[in-house]
């Protein structure tokens, strides 16, 4: 397990009890955007090393980080690989949707099994990452839960074999 910082580019806040109170994207300076490149490297570098890289104290890197998690800008979170705490499905399911493809989001973003939801554009409105206990798991999920939202007209289920690559690293522009 290690901590890493997710930067939020353009996603969806609401779930967040942290979220921009004016409904704008927050403006960062340069010395911020560096702050969180600092941070997806090691989420657990101390403030004064980030303040040296970045060329403040540590007390104003405390209150930028701050000021950044309140703005819902990032998290810092630990990472697991879910084989190795018990979870040993994970699938991408497509959703096509009749009518309004937010309400189906929505609810997707409330179970906890759902770590991932976007509304797209192409073959399917909504992409959910899913990750389960296992197969039974996976399809009291999709069966039971997702397939019986209102407004949910077919599912495609892309079960995971191996994952090769799972980064945070994207950096900052």
């Amino acid at each position: 397990m290690h901590s890493v910082v997710v930067a939020s580019r353009s996603a969806d806040q609401r779930d967040s009890p942290r979220e921009p109170r004016n409904g704008n994207s927050p403006q960062l300076d340069a010395v911020s955007l560096a702050i969180i490149q600092q941070l997806q490297e090691d989420g657990r570098r101390p403030y004064a090393a980030i303040g040296k890289a970045v060329g403040l104290s540590e007390a104003a890197v405390r209150q930028r980080v701050q000021k950044l998690l309140d703005q819902g800008v990032m998290q810092i979170v630990a990472v697991t690989d879910p084989l190795t705490v018990g979870f040993r499905r994970q699938a991408m399911v497509g959703i096509n949707v009749e009518g309004d493809v937010e309400s189906i989001a929505d609810a997707l973003t409330g179970m906890s099994e759902v770590e991932y939801v976007v509304m797209a554009a192409g073959s399917f409105d909504i992409l959910a990452e899913i990750v389960c206990e296992d197969d039974d798991h996976l399809l009291d999920v999709i069966n039971r839960r997702i397939r019986a939202l209102p407004g949910v007209r077919s599912t495609e289920s892309f079960v995971y074999l191996k994952l090769k690559k799972q980064t945070y690293m994207w950096g900052t522009r």
